[in-house]
Order: C-alpha cells, then sequence, then structure tokens
C-alpha cells in the first residue's frame, strides 16, 4: 500500500478520532481507553500524539510524553512512548515502521536521545519491529506491569512486559533507519554462523509449540531463545499452553538480564516451510553479525 500520511495530532477533533482507533485496536474494555482530554494535556505539555491518514481516515497512532529515569548523575530526561495502535484492517503493512520513524525525527528535535516502551516479549510481529528493524535493545523484564487487564487480547495472563531502550541518537538505530537498512535476520544467516536454539522447543500433540521444562544454563555469549511465532494464535487454542509460555520466559529473560545478556535482535523467518521466531540474546560486545 502507498505510504500513510503522517501528520502530528493535537486537537479535540483530531484526538477523538485517536479514542475511537483504540476501541478497534484494544477491543473489550472501556477503562483501558486513553481519553481525550487526557491526550489533549500531553500534548500542551510536551507529550507527541502522530497519527496515520488513508486519505482521511485515521489507520494508526503513536503516543508518548517526557519522563524522567533515573541515572548514576541524577535523573534525566528522556520521551516515555506509551502506545502505538494500528488498525486490525492495516496491520503488517509498514504503518508501525512509519509511525515510530516519524516520532525518532520529532523527540530527536526536541533534543532527547533516548525513547522507552513496553511490550509483551511473546508477540513476535512486535518483536520483529522493535527489535529487528527498529535497533531498540532490552535488558528489563517487568512481571504485571499493568496489573489484571481487561481488554480482549491481554485478558488471562500476567502483563508482563520488556522495557525497551531506544537510543536514538545511536549509529545502530541511525542505520535501521536509513533509505539502506540493515536486512533483517533470517535463518540463513542462523545457518551460517553455526549458532543452534539455546534450548529445543517440541510440538504438542496439537502441533502447537511447547517451551522446555526448565531453562537451561548459560554457557554461549551468544543464545537464541524460541518464542511462538504467532502467540495470540496459541493462546486461542490452548490457554493453559499460553500460560506455561508466559512463566518460561519470565524466568529465562529475568536470568538472562540477571547474567548481563542483552536482547539485541529478532529472527523472523521461514524454515522447511515453518515460521520460526528467536530473539538473540548477546553477552559483551558480541553479535550474530560477527559469524556471518
Amino acid at each position: 500500500m502507498p505510504l500513510p500520511n503522517i501528520r502530528l495530532l493535537d486537537t479535540p477533533e483530531d484526538l477523538r478520532l485517536v479514542e475511537e482507533l483504540q476501541r478497534a485496536v484494544w477491543p473489550g474494555s472501556e477503562t483501558d481507553i486513553v481519553p481525550m482530554h487526557m491526550m489533549i494535556t500531553v500534548v500542551h505539555n510536551g507529550g507527541l500524539v502522530l497519527g496515520a491518514f488513508e486519505e482521511e481516515r485515521i489507520i494508526g497512532f503513536v503516543y508518548g510524553f517526557p519522563g524522567l529515569e533515573e541515572t548514576p548523575d541524577g535523573p534525566r530526561l528522556k520521551h516515555c512512548s506509551h502506545q502505538m495502535g494500528i488498525h486490525p484492517d492495516y496491520r503488517d503493512s509498514g504503518i508501525g515502521f512509519t509511525l515510530k520513524r516519524a516520532q525518532w525525527q520529532m523527540v530527536r528535535h526536541q533534543g532527547l536521545d533516548h525513547i522507552t516502551w513496553t511490550y509483551d516479549p511473546l508477540l513476535s510481529r512486535n518483536a520483529r519491529l522493535n527489535i529487528s528493524k527498529l535497533g531498540a535493545v532490552c535488558t528489563t523484564y517487568r512481571r504485571s506491569e499493568y496489573g489484571e487487564m481487561r481488554d480482549g487480547l491481554n485478558a488471562g495472563l500476567p502483563s508482563d512486559r520488556f522495557q525497551v531502550d531506544w537510543w536514538i541518537n545511536s549509529r545502530r538505530v541511525e542505520k535501521r533507519l536509513s533509505k539502506n537498512p540493515r536486512p533483517t535476520l533470517t535463518m540463513g544467516h542462523v545457518a551460517r554462523s553455526g549458532l543452534r536454539p539455546f534450548y529445543p522447543a517440541p510440538f504438542s500433540d496439537a502441533g502447537l509449540i511447547r517451551p522446555p521444562e526448565q531453562v537451561p544454563p548459560f554457557e554461549e555469549r551468544i543464545l537464541l531463545a524460541e518464542i511462538p511465532h504467532d502467540f495470540m494464535a496459541l493462546k486461542a487454542r490452548d490457554f493453559a499452553l499460553a500460560r506455561d509460555w508466559r512463566f518460561f520466559v519470565r524466568e529465562l529473560f529475568e536470568t538472562a538480564f540477571a547474567k548481563g545478556y542483552i536482547v539485541t535482535d529478532f529472527v523472523f523467518d521461514k524454515t522447511e516451510g515453518t515460521l520460526r521466531g528467536l530473539y538473540v540474546l548477546t553477552h559483551g560486545e558480541s553479535t550474530l553479525d560477527e559469524f556471518e
């Protein structure tokens, strides 16, 4: 599809459109909708709401505000990107990347160099965008970040989240967002590296991928951690298995981050006709690129 028109939104009329779009993106819980009056307050106090439009129809948005983070030298400013939503009819069409690139430009113009946000680490689509395409990294796992959520996408499972760091002036990010970005990793890169997945992820009798019984020992400086390629479909078919995955990845990433590993990339590709999603965890200065 043609690139959408991206524009800053700062009027009650425009932000009412964002309010309505949220109901299509996260159906089932009115209490989880950010109201127009809150977004008006945000944009009048340094925050940003960006909308993606196809002609006059809003099809996506991203919303954030300035925040503080603790550092050894005291508090410093960052941008907290709170929500991004794409209309269900337009997912997987590149709109999310276009919105985040516009946000990158606007926040740099404000003089900030760090954007953070959260996402469910079991959602491969989000991991591919946030980690692989945008160049964010992660060292923070937050248990039940939003408490019990009641919308149709999140209800029933602990709201565990990655908090990612997007260092928007770094060479890594600038390269990912350039006109000639680094190609996203594929299973071909993994095969050429000689690396194997950190643990086997066998299939159940119903053909659904299962987590291992326990997290294996951390022995290599680069690890490939597999997750279900479509967690929402798996959750719809086998809720108990979805819970098993939630608690497995909680232990996996909390242990990895405590040992100094960083999530630096994500592989989402087909191998032998099967879609697969694998996080790349690195220790120290190692990257998968050095094995290509």
